[in-house]
């Protein structure tokens, strides 16, 4: 699985950091509100990972379990 914030989306709601604080911390400080901690996320934090980006409610995060192989 492999997980991308796309920051530009992002509309600080914050679901992200508290249904998977392991892979999404929220940081308003700095402008950027979510970080990615874990762009690879071990299987354990799957579950975690595919419920924090139903509940974006901007899209901002993807989801790719199949990506695509380089040519």
């Amino acid at each position: 699985m492999k997980v991308t914030v796309h920051q530009t989306l992002c509309v600080a709601s914050g679901n992200c950091g508290f249904v998977a604080p392991r892979v999404f911390r929220n940081r308003a400080e700095n402008g950027s509100f979510v970080e990615l901690l874990d762009a690879d996320p071990p299987e354990s934090e799957w579950e975690a990972v595919e419920e924090a980006e139903y509940l974006c409610p901007s899209g901002a995060i993807q989801v790719d379990d199949h990506p695509i192989p380089p040519h």
